[in-house]
């Protein structure tokens, strides 16, 4: 037998693709180039570098998920294939020439971010080898130490909370969540023994030392819930009475979901405020900074913020610690301390990446604020969180650091603190009386008589809210703002300006929706004490 030329064997190569293809999928068609540049592609499930190397691409079309096949795929893509959830998947076939064409199209940011890619896809990988938490599984375990734990983590999944709290005590230990922001009750565990062996179970799993009883420890396990694949980061800490262990929840497909579609409007911001948060974030230049507590949300304005500028025509390029999840055609790089990678020699690096838009996961030392106000000083739109209790505690931060007045006033176009506040529950919400005093100080309520105020149900875990949403006061950079600011005013009389050239409060906004029944009086008080 003659041997084939190098054309030859490339159209066996491609035959032999498409007859296993069409072998798993009969009457395969064949994806257009007009559907391919409509699809938006997944490269956390498959990294780019692998779906280059595969030749497939998983992605969705019009919000229905999809499964790209190139004429030209790899044998090792049916390898990859096997043994996943292929179910629902709308599959078809790309020419070779209009596959290498989207490659290429996502290629300059894509392989930029492989380090991250492979780190997502690995995990994916690794989904078939956790461990998986069901009840009838739970239900049969002979282990107590197991079925406590196992129960735990599916019970805390299952009440929507963020963190498992594991305080020891003389008796055993109590069990909290964290849900909505505040803890709640989520169980005990009777006797110190049972409590060691707990905390030693969640050390098995999170491949920590277990006889290692009196420094802190960190580590992280992943496991399946209801099909889906949950990191827990842990943390355990020594205490009077034995060890403490506190389990961050963190659900990939939950924060993709929140991210798809993303905006400002979804994360419930509103009229006047909405329209500031737009205005500033598509400035040409300049820096919009973004302040409040850990865990306010200021990461997700950051991202809706961003997503809503994402047009294609601009380079936006973000340093983040950690980057959580990834955003579809933007150059996300993760700080890293161990190699140096701080975030003031990564946001020098992206200066020189020729970016129109920044994103700086958090400014926290002197150098990274020097440097984003340059780049905000010399056309480019910076935006950045800082830990401050106040738009006008920002202030203080930035001069605190050693930043000019004059260069940071000259940048800064706005900041946003940023709360969240807990809604009442619909179902146990019962009306309350409305203090005079507090009628007296918020417009919103002068005319309104009563309140509600959840009373606790089995829907919200008798704590009487449920489902928490974001609010917010913006500070516009005007000039009378920034004369003020340069003479030095005080925080009290910076703010009388900003009120008076029409900024809206967080205890406003509360007020407002206090009004509409949407919360209740003690947050609102809860946000105007903190303010």
């Amino acid at each position: 037998m003659n041997a084939m030329t190098l054309p030859e064997q490339h159209a066996a190569s491609t035959t032999l693709a498409l007859a296993q293809a069409q072998a798993v999928w009969p009457g395969l068609s064949v994806w257009s180039i007009d559907a391919l540049h409509r699809m938006v592609f997944d490269f956390d499930r498959l990294a780019y570098s692998r779906a280059s190397e595969l030749r497939l691409l998983v992605g969705q079309l019009d919000a229905e998920p999809c499964l790209v096949v190139s004429q030209d795929a790899s044998p090792l893509a049916w390898d990859w294939l096997q043994g996943r959830a292929l179910d629902g998947l709308r599959v078809g076939a790309a020419q070779e020439a209009d596959f290498e064409a989207i490659l290429a199209r996502h290629g300059a940011d894509m392989r930029a971010m492989d380090s991250v890619s492979d780190e997502l896809q690995s995990t994916v990988d690794e989904d078939l080898l956790v461990e998986e938490l069901t009840l009838a599984g739970l239900a049969v375990e002979p282990n107590p130490v197991v079925r406590v734990m196992g129960s735990t983590l599916f019970d805390a999944f299952r009440s929507g909370a963020s963190d498992i709290h594991v305080e020891s005590n003389p008796s055993g230990a109590r069990i909290q969540y964290r849900v909505d922001g505040v803890l709640v009750p989520g169980g005990r565990i009777e006797g110190r023994d049972i409590t060691e062996q707990a905390i030693s179970r969640i050390k098995v799993l999170s491949a920590l030392d277990v006889g290692e009883r009196r420094v802190p420890q960190d580590g992280r396990f992943r496991m399946k819930v209801e099909g889906r694949a949950v990191d827990f980061r842990v943390s355990i800490m020594p205490s009077a009475h034995g060890e403490d262990a506190v389990l961050r929840i963190l659900d990939r497909r939950a924060l993709a979901d929140e991210q798809a579609g993303l905006n400002l409007e979804r994360l419930g911001f509103g009229g006047p405020v909405l329209q500031s948060l737009r205005e500033l974030a598509r400035r040409q230049h300049g820096m919009l900074l973004v302040t409040g507590p850990t865990g306010s949300g200021k990461t997700t304005t950051l991202y809706a913020a961003l997503s809503e500028v994402n047009s294609g025509r601009q380079k936006i390029i973000t340093i983040e610690d950690p980057v959580e999840y990834q955003l579809q055609g933007v150059l996300q790089v993760p700080v890293n301390e161990k190699t140096g990678l701080t975030f003031a020699r990564g946001l020098r690096a992206i200066l020189r990446h020729d970016p129109d838009t920044l994103l700086v996961g958090e400014i926290r030392d002197e150098e990274t604020a020097q440097i984003a106000v340059q780049a905000a000083l010399t056309g480019h739109l910076v935006l950045s969180s800082i830990h401050a209790n106040t738009v006008f505690d920002v202030l203080a931060r930035f001069f605190h650091m050693g930043v000019d007045p004059y260069n940071l006033t000259s940048a800064l176009n706005g900041v946003v603190a940023q709360r969240l506040i807990r809604l009442g529950c619909p179902r146990c919400a019962e009306p309350v009386d409305v203090p005079p005093s507090l009628r007296a100080r918020y417009p919103a309520l002068a005319d309104l008589s009563h309140s509600s105020l959840g009373r606790g149900c089995g829907d919200c875990r008798g704590t009487g809210y449920r489902g928490r949403m974001a609010i917010a006061e913006v500070l516009r950079i005007d000039d009378a703002i920034r004369e003020g600011i340069l003479q030095r005013e005080s925080p009290r009389a910076l703010r009388a300006r900003a009120v008076a050239a029409g900024m809206l409060t967080l205890a406003d906004r509360a007020a407002a929706l206090v009004a509409e029944h949407r919360t209740s009086i003690e947050e609102l008080e809860r946000v105007a004490d903190a303010h």
